[in-house]
C-alpha cells in the first residue's frame, strides 16, 4: 500500500497532480451502516447542520437533480451541479462540466462503512486555471471527520 492511499485511507486528504487534471482522495471507516452514512449525504437540507465545510446547498440530491452549493473554500461562489450518478447506500457522483465528485460506501462489517469521496478537476484549459483552485485536503479531512462524526452520533 502506498503513502498516499494510506493516509487517505486513514481519513485524510491526499492530493495527485497531472498536468492536466487534479485529484484528491478521502477515506475514513465510520461506526455506522451505509444507510445512516447515504441518509446524511442524500439530505441536501441538512448538509449545514453537519459539514462545517458546507455554508449552503440547494436542491435535492436526486436523479438529475440540480445543486448549488457554496464552500468555505469559496463562499462568494456557487458551484452549480447536477447529480450524475445515484446508486443508493452505495455510490453517489454530483459536478460540472470541470470536475465530479464521487462519494463512495462499501460495507465493511457490521454496523461499519468505509467511506471513500474523490473529486478530479481537469480538461484541456486545467493547465490555465489550475493556480487559482485552492487546495482541497484540509476541506476534504474535514468533510470525513464531519461524516463520520454526524454518523455516529445517529447510531
Amino acid at each position: 500500500m502506498n503513502n498516499s492511499f494510506s493516509a487517505a485511507a486513514a481519513g485524510r486528504a491526499t492530493t495527485t497532480r497531472r498536468f492536466f487534471s487534479r485529484e484528491t482522495t478521502v477515506s475514513i471507516l465510520i461506526a455506522a451502516a451505509p444507510a445512516t452514512v447515504w441518509a446524511l449525504l442524500t439530505d441536501a437540507a441538512g448538509y449545514t447542520r453537519w459539514n462545517s465545510t458546507v455554508t449552503s446547498l440547494q436542491g435535492e440530491i436526486v436523479p438529475g437533480g440540480q445543486l448549488a452549493l457554496k464552500s468555505i473554500l469559496d463562499e462568494k461562489r456557487v458551484f452549480k451541479l447536477r447529480v450524475k450518478e445515484f446508486v443508493p447506500e452505495k455510490r453517489l457522483v454530483w459536478g460540472d462540466s470541470q470536475g465530479s465528485r464521487v462519494y463512495e460506501l462499501v460495507p465493511a462489517g457490521p454496523g461499519q462503512t468505509r467511506f471513500t469521496m474523490t473529486e478530479k478537476i481537469g480538461g484541456p484549459f486545467f493547465p490555465l486555471f489550475a493556480r487559482f483552485i485552492p487546495p482541497f485536503d484540509e476541506v476534504f479531512s474535514q468533510f470525513a471527520a464531519d461524516l463520520k462524526q454526524a454518523a455516529e452520533a445517529t447510531v
